[in-house]
């Protein structure tokens, strides 16, 4: 088997890994660059751009854009093959940015015809085996997978971290279906971001209960397909007696995990209490949100937690809340930067000067990606998805070989 990583060896996001076996090809994501990363030239890939397909299939961790962004830009005679959920969570998602966004109703045409698995259940490709299972990532039902060709195998970790709602089932994971591995393709995220893993989920979610028990009006900006994030906000304002308020799109991207995931879906962390659903914002005939006398009355008794996003239709709900409001940023601090080149102008104008800072990351930790490595017992490790991939080596190469690729080089694992 031989392994290029045709993108990614030095910057997070965007990149496209490719195994080799007998001529047969398995690639792994083909995304967008992030904003803030050093743009490479388009990718013109022999067996998955371009050329003879018989033999390629590509393989989607999970459904953010630096993964899944360009593959409308694929052969339709391509096959895809992503998880059953993340599927459906972002042609929901595609569907609802369709109008706005030729691109997305791009996407959302495109998945139509995209394969699915079901994590634990392992499925062939050419002389290829793959396992796929469930890794905790900001985006629901992304995966990680293991690779096999040969009697070689590879675990590819995707986009995971330890310090999610459901990552304590990782080792576990890991041994029913993984086991050990020749080498591991591993994301270096958090090399140079000690800090964007300093809480759990368990402890965020706490600390917004504590908040959300202190202020009457919450207002909390978050990615709609964060899915943990907003069970998590869900079930804090329902211990603390607030009445959660979603839109008609967030409440239907909650719905899908809803009973239909078979892992995740009888958890009561994906369930509504039957005294407490979410509140679904109803539209007026000029397309604002309408705030009715009972609605009125019930947030001026109770106050709220509100699911915002920045436009002028949530600006102008928020402007008609009475007494205290308090607002939270809970995803990356860059979009509110000015010097970043992701910064969002109006996400930053909806949230103005006085609102908390309460995020934790999607991506594993180095203390964590350290005990992850034991369970696998690799003969090597390769870095992607990292814009520090030398501190990475530095790291862990007294422990584990590290692989050091750059774009476009491969590397040949011999069968013993």
């Amino acid at each position: 088997m031989t392994i290029t990583i045709h993108r990614g060896t030095d910057q997070i996001g965007g990149c496209v890994t490719e195994y080799e076996h007998e001529g047969w090809r398995l690639f792994v994501d083909y995304g967008e660059q992030l904003q803030s990363a050093q743009k490479s030239k388009p990718l013109q890939i022999e067996r998955l751009t371009h050329g003879d397909l018989s033999k390629s299939a590509l393989l989607i961790t999970h459904y953010h854009g630096d993964h899944i962004g360009h593959i409308t830009e694929l052969p339709k005679s391509l096959p895809i093959y992503m998880s059953k959920v993340g599927r459906e969570i972002q042609q929901l998602a595609s569907k609802h940015l369709s109008s706005v966004v030729e691109k997305q109703k791009q996407m959302a045409e495109r998945l139509k015809s995209v394969n699915t698995f079901s994590p634990g259940v392992e499925f062939s490709f050419g002389p290829f085996t793959i396992m796929p299972i469930v890794a905790d990532h900001s985006a629901f039902d992304a995966s990680a997978f293991k690779i096999t060709a040969d009697n070689v195998s590879v675990f590819h970790t995707g986009d995971f971290r330890t310090h999610g709602f459901r990552s304590k089932t990782l080792p576990n994971v890991i041994k029913k279906y993984i086991g050990q591995v020749n080498y591991v393709v591993c994301e270096g995220t958090n090399i140079a971001r000690p800090e964007a893993t300093s809480q759990s989920e368990h402890e965020l979610q706490r600390q917004f209960e504590a908040a959300f028990r202190e202020h009457k009006n919450n207002i909390v900006y978050l990615s709609s397909t964060n899915i943990d994030r907003l069970f998590a906000l869900y079930h804090a304002a329902s211990r603390v007696g607030r009445p959660f308020i979603v839109s008609c799109y967030q409440k239907r991207i909650m719905d899908i995990v809803i009973g239909r995931d078979p892992i995740w879906g009888k958890s009561q962390m994906y369930k509504y209490s039957e005294e407490y659903e979410p509140l679904v914002l109803q539209y007026n005939e000029d397309g604002e949100f309408r705030m009715a006398n009972k609605f009125q009355y019930l947030l001026e008794q109770k106050g709220c937690v509100l699911i915002a996003s920045a436009n002028e239709r949530f600006n102008h709900l928020i402007e008609r809340l009475s007494g205290e409001k308090q607002k939270y940023l809970s995803m990356w601090k860059g979009y509110v930067n000015e010097d970043c080149d992701a910064y969002n102008p109006k996400l930053a104008d909806s949230l103005g000067k006085d609102y908390l800072y309460m995020h934790t990351s999607g991506h594993c930790d180095m203390k964590s990606l350290g005990e992850l490595f034991p369970l696998l017992q690799p003969s090597g490790i390769i870095p992607i998805h990292t814009d520090k991939p030398d501190d990475f080596v530095k790291i862990f190469d007294k422990d584990w070989p590290v692989v050091r690729l750059h774009d476009g080089e491969t590397f040949a694992i011999k069968k013993g």
